[in-house]
Formats: C-alpha cells, structure tokens, sequence
C-alpha cells in the first residue's frame, strides 16, 4: 500500500457549504466556540498525530510530518482555516534529537548531547539538573520544536531494562524530584515536556504488548508517586502514556489511571499522548496492517493525542462517532486539550526560531554536569592522579571508542563525542603511543562494521558491545615498564526495543575479565596502580573484580564531553560528589524481581508478574539483609565529611517537621556532599521497609574546615502508605526514626518524633482490579 500525504488540510477535509459568517479564530476567539466551528473530520484530525514518513509500506499517514524539523517524531494537525497551526514534537530525555541535516540545506543542525538520566539522577542536584533543562529547552526552541518528549522517569525495577540508562532511579522520590527540575528547566524556555512513559513501563521485551500484573499499593508507591511528584512540582505540559498493559488493559485505554488518579486525584492540568504506536501488538501488528487498538477506549479515558497516527483509527473514530459509541463531549473535551497545548506553543505565537542556540556553552554546562553525576566507587589511594610527567597505559576499546549517550530516542547526533583518549589528551597527560597504535585503527574498524549493521538494521537495531583486543602478553607487559599509571574503560550500550542480557550485559565477559586480570597482574607486580572506568548506562556486574583494580570511577554514559569530564575527575580538577541512585548487587539473582523479569514464557513475555511488591531496591536488600556490592546512595569522594547535630523540630508530629542536620568537610579538598533523610516507620497494620528515602540535600561546595546546616522538611504523605482495603494513604500511629545518612547502609545520625494517633492523608478511587491472583513477597 502506498503511503499517502495531503498536501493540504482543504483537500482532506470539507468545509461546511454554509460557512458564511467570519470564522473563529484560535486565540482570538474563545476555545469552545473554535471547537464548535470544527467539522468531525477535523475534530478526529486534531487528536491524531499526521502519521510517521516511510515506516514501512502499509502505515499511512497525512500531512507533512518533518518539512519544518525533520529527523522530528511527529506533529499534529493544523487547520489552517481556524488559525490552528501544527506543532512539533521531538524527543528525547539527553537532549534534542532531530535530523542534522536538511535538504537542499548547507547547514547542520546539532544538538547538544547531554549525560543520560543515570548520569544526571547521580548528581542529586535539583538545581544543577534545572539548568541542563534550561539548555534543552533553549535548543528545542531554537530549533522550531515545541514539545520537547521527556523527560523519562520509569523504576528501575530491574537492572536488565534496556531503558534504564533514560531513567533516574529505583527510587520514586529521587526520580519525581529529578522530573520535576528538569520539567521546570525545559518548560522555563517557553516549550513544553512530555512526562514518560505512564506507568510501569519498566522493561523494553514485548513492551507494546506485555501486561504487568502489579498491585494497586505497588503502582502507588512506586510506580506512580515519582510521576505524581513530577505533576504537583512542575505541572508539565503533558504526559505521556505508555505501551504496556496494567492488570490486563494497555496504559493508554485505562480511566483509572489517566483521569481518576492522573486528573482527579493529582489535579493535572496538561495533555496526554500516547507513546508511539502504543496499543497494538506490537512491531508484527503494525507491519501486518493488523490495527487492533481500541482507540475510542483510548479517548474516552483520557488520552487526548493518538500517536503518530493512522487513517485506519481515523476511520474508527469516525464511525465510533456516527454510531454513538464515542460522545461528542468526549472527542470535544480532547480537542479542547490539543487546542490548550498549541495555544502554548512557540510555533502559535509566532516564534521565529534562530537555529543557532549556545552549543559551545551548552557543552560547557554538560562536562559540568557529567563531572557532578560521576561515582567514585573504590579508591585505594590511586585517585586523583595528577602527574603528567609521565605516561599512561589506556586500555580497553571503550577508551578509544566512548559512549557518550544510548540508543533509539535517547539518543542525540551531537556535531562530537569526546573519547577518553581525546579528553586525558587535552587535560595535558601522556598517553602510551604503543597502546594507541593498536587500539585506535582497530576500534575504527569496529565502528565502521557496527555502523553498517545499524543502518541496515534500522529503528529496532540493538546495541552490541565491542569485543576487546586480544593484546599480546609482551605488549601489556612493555605497557606495565613504560607506564606510570593504567587506565582501563568497560563499556556497555543499550536502547529501545530489547532488554539486556545477564551473560553479555550485566556480567563481565570473558575477555574484559582477562583484560583486568592480565593488566593488574602486570601493573601490580611493579607496584603501580590500575583504574577503571565505567562507561555505562546501567548496573552491572562488580562485586568478582573490583578487589583487582585501586580505583573504580563510574563515569556513565555522561554526553558528548565525557572524556573530558572524566579527565576533569581524574585529575581531581573536580572532586567526584556523585552517588548512586540503585543498588549495584553483588549477583543478578540478588534482584528481588530477578525470577520475574522479563516475564513468561521467558523467550516472548506476555505476561509478567510483579511479585517483589514494593520491595524494589534498597527497600528489598535493606529490609531482607542481601548485602549488596554496592549499596543505594553510596559515592566516595577525595575529603571525607562529618555530620553533627541532628535536629528535629518537633518531638510530636503536627502537619509537618522540619529536620536539620550540620555537614563539615574535614578533609583537605573541597567537596560536596549529598545528605539522604530516611525514615523508618510503625509497622502493625501493614508491613513496611525497614527505611525509605523521603528527602534528600546537596551542600554547597564546601572548603576544607567548613560547614554547612541543610534543613528538610517532612510532611503527612512522607509518613503514609498506601493501605488497599482502605483505598488511602495512612500514616500508622507509633514512633517514627528518622535517619541521615551517606547512604542507605552509612547512616551518620538519627532521631525519632511521635505520630500520637492514626491520620488518613489522603483518600483515592479504587484502582488497578486485578486481573490474576499472586502472592506477593513480605518480610
């Protein structure tokens, strides 16, 4: 079937032979009565996206979907004739991604890759992340793009999610907060975000398809409150529904989600969309022209934008319209929000993008961000390491060849990427010519064959790691006498559409652990030391290696200017203050979702059971004493810092308290520290997590000697949990604790305060009918 395009919304839709009197007006005119001037044609176009050019022969599509941005993800449908323009939407989560090349165009149109959502969460600064939005926001208007979809907030429930490089945290506090200051960074330029992906879309297997069976406390707490956080905090423009089932029904069809809890109970103002192509089977659907979504279910619940949209659901709306089976008022209310979004856009205003932000300050900002969000793991006297008198060994294809971002939409085509070899280069330190030699024209090599095996492979092309080079002994050993100092990179890749593998993602593969091994065996004997970067998106394996090396440096995939951070980080040019924000376990079968992820059968998973509950994270290694490799909120630093007098406001809980907590540096190197509030609470009527983070603080950079008191505050809903057969929130009468600490497992000081008697906080809808029966795991 052949794609079709009209080339105009006059030869699409018909206007009424009895239009006599002057048209309304968007924006001149009041909205409803623009949505009364509206045929239904034009009502079905406008809460459809115009399609999606040359994704394969039988998915139709109207309108020019990339003349004004291409390399965009979609847009919607103007109607010209009412002054309803079309608006651009584009991803993604590390920056702007659109084509940097235009036809006919001598120009290049460059985005700013920034550190990925692991990288940014790590940095636990809300300010900082608030003026990475900035910038995004600045070169999403500059580029003549108005929604910019993201940011990406989804629990890393399991380590293996091919997305989780996109996402923030195992923990919905630290995700929500994170959200909320880019959302507010982002839509302070005048353009609008796309929160993503709502809700439980925590696996990228058969994500169109699978259907997470989840309980009702479970998405509440932790899947839901981050989203939740992000909408009272930043009040996004709009939302995104994504491609998954809960409890049997696909996200973007469920009431109880996208108006009761999302509307009714949280007060969202904006849009939701729908994630591209979500609703059907999945890839096969789609190419078989098998169009299956019940998009008059998706309407009616509150979905307001199809996308990227297809004349097969514009004909099912229109007969659903004929038929009755889809309410005028309904299809009105979408239209309504569609028309309240593009009343905010740039492009309705009249904006006239430069296509010429601040890349050069914008790549400033991201080696500043990148630096932050690093975590020093280990480090036995190696690091910082100044001397470049002296020659370093850099091994590892990784270090050659850096990842500075993921794949599919999180991507970004930055104008470069630093290597590590480029950035310990321009920070001044010698790099052994030998080494370089060999691993530069082979890394080459590599790339160039993966290139190839991407473009044929197309949008569903998976990342792979690179095998390393197989080194002579001799050669590692010269490298050992010549060297000063070795530096080893592990690096890992992933995207949409596939999950990692345990074997050849999480794990170390044979030939890294015979890298490490042969290098530290080399170096050791000499008495020199041995670093290691990790170049990665996600968790992986460290708990059978990381004794063999004197310093381990998680560097993520930290944007275009990685090498450059971690040089900026090696050199001790800035003191490393990030900490993780997920658990690094010591097996993949410590993971308390482990069994159930991606799900039965395991090969093609069409369903999977959330058995864990609420135990995700540290609140599963903490609650059930699984001593982790390394533990939520850890990071080392180049000083060491002291916490003192702890404070709580009150001995008696009343609405709120407010906690203090006095932080020193007593080292000799400014640093910051990042300050974690836990809280342990009653547990009689409902069990709980032996502690869960509820806030958290960044000092200043501190000078050797100086201090800094922080103060949070605690308020009802940080005391309560959600209590199913009372459909509320509770906070349990008794004694709470509350905990400071450098991490979950490195508490510094606590105190508690008495809740006299039992408070429902909150009461909500019921919720998320199960659609199967499972046991799920208690203390």
């Amino acid at each position: 079937m052949k794609i079709v395009y009209a080339a105009t919304v006059a030869l699409l839709f018909a206007i009424p032979s009895n239009a006599q009197a002057p048209l309304p007006q968007l924006g001149k005119d009041p909205i409803d009565k623009v949505i009364d001037a509206l045929t239904d044609e034009e009502k079905v176009g406008l809460v459809m996206g115009t399609g999606i050019k040359g994704f394969g022969e039988k998915i139709e599509a109207v309108g020019d979907v990339d003349g004004r941005v291409p390399g965009a993800a979609g847009n919607t449908f103007p109607v010209t004739r009412l002054g309803i323009p079309s608006i651009v939407l584009a991803d993604g989560p590390a920056g702007l991604r659109i084509s940097p090349t235009r036809k006919d165009d001598p120009n290049t149109y460059y985005a700013t890759a920034f550190p990925v959502g692991t990288a940014l969460a790590s940095t636990w600064n809300l300010s900082l992340v608030e003026n990475v939005g900035k910038a995004m926001g600045n070169e999403v208007k500059e580029y003549g793009v108005d929604v910019l979809l993201a940011p990406a907030l989804n629990i890393h429930r399991n380590p293996l999610c091919g997305r989780n490089f996109e996402y923030y945290s195992e923990d919905p506090i630290v995700s929500g907060k994170i959200a909320a200051a880019m959302v507010n960074g982002v839509e302070s330029q005048g353009v609008g975000t796309s929160v993503k992906h709502f809700a439980a879309n925590n696996q990228e297997n058969n994500r169109m398809s699978v259907n997470a069976h989840v309980s009702e406390r479970a998405m509440r707490e932790i899947y839901l409150r981050g989203f939740e956080i992000a909408v009272k905090e930043s009040q996004p423009w709009t939302i995104m529904s994504s491609y998954n089932k809960v409890d049997g029904q696909y996200t973007s069809a469920r009431k109880d989600l996208l108006t009761d809890i999302l509307r009714d109970e949280w007060d969202f103002k904006g849009l939701v969309m729908s994630d591209w192509f979500a609703g059907y089977g999945g890839w096969k659907d789609l190419k078989d022209n098998n169009f299956s979504s019940d998009v008059v279910a998706q309407l009616s619940a509150g979905n307001d934008l199809i996308m990227p949209g297809m004349n097969a659901q514009r004909k099912a709306i229109l007969v659903a319209l004929k038929d009755g089976k889809l309410s005028r008022e309904t299809l009105d209310k979408n239209v309504k929000r569609v028309l309240e979004l593009i009343l905010e856009s740039p492009h309705f205003k009249k904006y006239k993008p430069s296509n010429k932000p601040n890349l050069k300050q914008n790549a400033q900002l991201t080696r500043e961000a990148a630096t932050e969000g690093m975590v020093l793991l280990k480090n036995d006297g190696a690091l910082p390491y100044s001397d470049k008198t002296k020659q370093l060994a850099l091994f590892g294809t990784t270090s050659y060849n850096f990842i500075s971002g993921g794949t599919g939409s999180g991507d970004v085509n930055e104008a470069y990427t630093i290597s590590l070899l480029d950035g310990l280069k321009n920070a001044g330190f010698k790099i052994n010519s030998d080494l370089e030699k060999l691993y530069v024209p082979y890394t080459a090599d590599l790339k160039s064959k993966d290139d190839e095996r991407r473009k044929k492979e197309g949008i569903l092309a998976l990342a792979k790691r690179f095998p390393e080079l197989q080194l002579e002994r001799d050669a590692i050993e010269k490298a050992a006498i010549d060297s000063d100092f070795a530096i080893i990179t592990i690096g890992r890749n992933s995207g949409e559409n596939g999950d990692r593998i345990v074997s050849e993602d999480f794990d170390l593969a044979d030939d890294e652990q015979h890298l490490i091994n042969s290098v530290s065996s080399a170096f050791h004997k000499r008495s020199k030391k041995v670093v290691v970067i990790l170049n990665v998106g996600g968790v992986i394996e460290s708990a059978s290696w990381k004794d063999r090396v004197d310093a381990i440096l998680l560097a993520w995939q930290p944007g275009q200017e990685g090498g450059n951070s971690v040089a900026d980080v090696l050199s001790g040019k800035v003191n490393p203050s990030g900490k993780l924000t997920m658990t690094w376990p010591v097996a993949y079968t410590d993971v308390s979702s482990a069994k159930n992820f991606p799900g039965t059968p395991e090969n093609d998973p069409q369903d999977v059971t959330y058995e864990e509950g609420i135990y995700v994270g540290y609140r599963y290694y903490q609650t059930f004493g699984v001593k982790p490799s390394y533990e939520f909120g850890f990071g080392k630093s180049y000083t060491s810092f002291e916490y003192s007098n702890l404070k709580i406001g009150s001995k008696t809980f009343k609405d709120n308290v407010k906690v203090s907590v006095t932080v020193k540096n007593t080292g000799k190197i400014a640093g910051k520290e990042v300050v974690q509030l836990y809280v342990s609470a009653p547990s009689k009527t409902i069990d709980k997590p032996k502690m869960e983070l509820k806030a958290f603080t960044k000092t200043k950079l501190l000078k050797p000697g100086e201090s800094e008191t922080l103060t949070v505050t605690l308020r009802e809903k940080d005391l309560a949990s959600f209590v199913e057969n009372k459909s509320a929130w509770v906070a349990e009468k008794g004694i709470y604790t509350v905990s400071i600490g450098a991490s979950s497992s490195d508490i510094k000081q606590s105190a508690g305060f008495d809740l006299p008697s039992e408070i429902t906080v909150e009461k909500t809808t019921k919720a998320f009918a199960q659609d199967k029966s499972f046991t799920e795991l208690r203390p």
